[in-house]
């Protein structure tokens, strides 16, 4: 019938990873309506938009996420509903369990959404294959990345930028041999050579894709603001925010995860030396913002 169309078990376009499943029902006249399905345990991110026009629609199919604001924990779930316009900060949703919700936006985002996913996708899987670790560092290093940018609340293009460079920052290891990255014992100096060289590996990887914004931040995050860090030494000022943060949460998560060389330390532990570390390695700022989200989390006693 003219004017009237039924899609029966059907999407527009569909993009899958192991973290959400997200699919184009319909678009027109400004509209994009898209079903999305997050995996337990995964954020959703809501970042403040530049325009105040935009507005963002969510229904909660099935599942239950959890929000904290002004300190208060609140749980969504079935026939709930999210309006979000005119964002003044980041707001991140856990999924406590799977969460399948409908969204309805006034500006085009599946198109987005759909190239940064196909993209981690395939990079995620291809450094899986040298390095079971990789891809849920990575995943974690986001997490922790996002939630310590929102705590200094920085604006929504670094958000956005961190957040994928996150995910990536560790692809050049890709280029680094097996037995290196798995070796139980301390490297030696041609090893560490060739450890050093996965941040601009990485940055070229990068580069001729659409994501070649955040080059920058994935070449930097062994940089240190002491300016001992590689591969350039920058320090101080010359390293990006984005590089700073990721600094910080690289570290602690590899040092509170097992590895193939030693067993995982404790998060107390972890933040004693990162601490320590102030102003030599780590800046103060990103450190104290980073220390409050472990707190928030529960995972440092308050």
């Amino acid at each position: 019938m003219k004017g009237l169309d039924i899609l029966k078990n059907g999407y527009l376009e569909k993009v899958n990873n192991e973290s959400t499943f997200i699919s184009l029902l319909g678009r027109g006249d400004g509209l994009e309506i898209i079903k999305q399905t997050v995996m337990k345990d995964k954020l959703i991110i809501l970042f403040p938009g530049k325009d105040a026009l935009v507005q963002e629609f969510f229904y909660i199919l099935n599942g239950v996420l959890e929000v904290e604001i002004d300190g208060r924990k609140i749980q969504i779930k079935e026939n709930d509903f999210i309006s979000a316009k005119n964002l003044e900060e980041t707001v991140h949703f856990t999924a406590l369990t799977e969460v399948s919700f409908l969204s309805v936006s006034t500006a085009p985002v599946f198109y987005y959404l759909s190239e940064v996913i196909n993209e981690l996708k395939k990079i995620g899987e291809t450094v899986e294959q040298k390095d079971r670790y990789t891809f849920n560092h990575s995943s974690r290093v986001a997490n922790y990345a996002v939630k310590t940018a929102s705590e200094m609340k920085l604006r929504r293009e670094h958000m956005e930028k961190l957040f994928l460079a996150s995910i990536l920052h560790d692809i050049g290891k890709i280029n680094i041999p097996e037995e290196v990255l798995k070796k139980p014992s301390k490297l030696t100096n041609e090893e560490f050579e060739l450890v050093k060289k996965h941040p601009g590996d990485g940055t070229a990887m990068i580069r001729d894709t659409p994501y070649a914004d955040i080059a920058d931040i994935v070449e930097q995050h062994h940089e240190r603001v002491n300016g001992r860090g590689y591969p350039h030494g920058l320090k101080g000022n010359e390293i990006l925010i984005e590089a700073k943060i990721i600094g910080v949460c690289d570290t602690f998560d590899a040092m509170t995860e097992d590895r193939a060389y030693r067993s995982a330390f404790s998060a107390e532990y972890a933040m004693i030396e990162i601490n320590s570390l102030i102003g030599i390695q780590y800046d103060e700022e990103v450190v104290r913002a980073f220390e409050q989200v472990l707190k928030e989390e529960g995972k440092l006693s308050e």
